[in-house]
């Protein structure tokens, strides 16, 4: 876990892309970045990495990738999705989610919080639960026996109602049912009591019930009309890729091609 103005500065750089990119290259933007965030944090080196790759990759989720003790796997996975080149993950509301993500991390965020919160944005997205909970799992906020769960979640996905799972692991079982089963509580009486009344129901039906009563998280919704902004953000999108690849070209064809950095420095 980072600092809590770590989290501050990683909210406002989400936050600025968000803003910016659809009117500012996105190298400059980073470069510029750097220079506006608090120098006593490590985000300011992040993103001078981050710019190097996104010049020579095209990709700024290969450098989160490489800087895992920085990014969670969670932000990298977000943002590897966002830079898929077939654009059904809006780049814009996954800059929205880590943004909100930092936020919720910056206050103190509990376990419960931030676990429906990320399982929420691979459901709304429809991004691939496999991937997306392995991520989740592997995020520093949560001790072995939440990883655990999160893991068996993955298995059982489809299989058990998302909500019967949330209940059986709440302090609320006990109450219906007057005995426990043996199995690490994870979710308190009042998470409980609103999953057993959401079982075999659509689940945006529970994420809603728990922002409402317990004021969890709102994670941010995609735009069934994609926007004007949205479109331009594509393309930069688009544009930064070709950009890596003549880079790489120029380089290939001057004999200055060093496929060392390009390598995945080992932690």
């Amino acid at each position: 876990m980072l600092v809590r103005e770590e989290y501050v500065e990683q909210e406002y750089l989400f936050k600025m892309l968000r803003e910016r990119m659809n009117s500012t290259a996105t190298q400059e933007l980073l470069r510029t970045l750097r220079h506006e965030l608090l120098a006593t944090t490590k985000l300011p080196m992040a993103l001078e990495f981050m710019e190097s790759s996104l010049k020579h990759t095209g990709s700024i989720a290969e450098a989160m990738g490489t800087m895992g003790h920085y990014f969670t796997p969670f932000q990298t996975f977000i943002m590897r999705e966002a830079e898929r080149e077939d654009g059904k993950f809006d780049y814009l509301i996954a800059l929205q989610i880590l943004e909100k993500e930092a936020h919720c991390r910056a206050e103190g965020m509990i376990p419960q919080g931030m676990f429906l919160y990320q399982f929420e944005a691979l459901s709304r997205n429809r991004l691939k639960y496999e991937d997306g909970l392995t991520a989740v799992a592997r995020d520093p906020v949560f001790d072995d026996t939440w990883s655990e769960w999160i893991m068996l979640l993955r298995r059982q996905l489809g299989l058990l109602d998302f909500a019967e799972m949330i209940f059986v692991r709440s302090e609320y079982y006990a109450v219906v049912h007057g005995e426990t089963h043996g199995k690490p509580i994870l979710f308190g009486e009042k998470e409980g009591r609103i999953a057993l009344a959401n079982r075999r129901k659509d689940p945006t039906y529970l994420f809603h019930a728990l922002q409402r009563h317990l004021n969890y998280p709102v994670v941010p919704r995609p735009v069934h009309e994609e926007s004007d902004e949205a479109q331009l953000v594509k393309l930069q999108r688009v544009v930064d890729h070709l950009q890596a690849r003549v880079k790489i070209l120029e380089d290939e064809l001057h004999g200055g091609l060093d496929i060392t950095k390009y390598y995945v420095k080992d932690e």
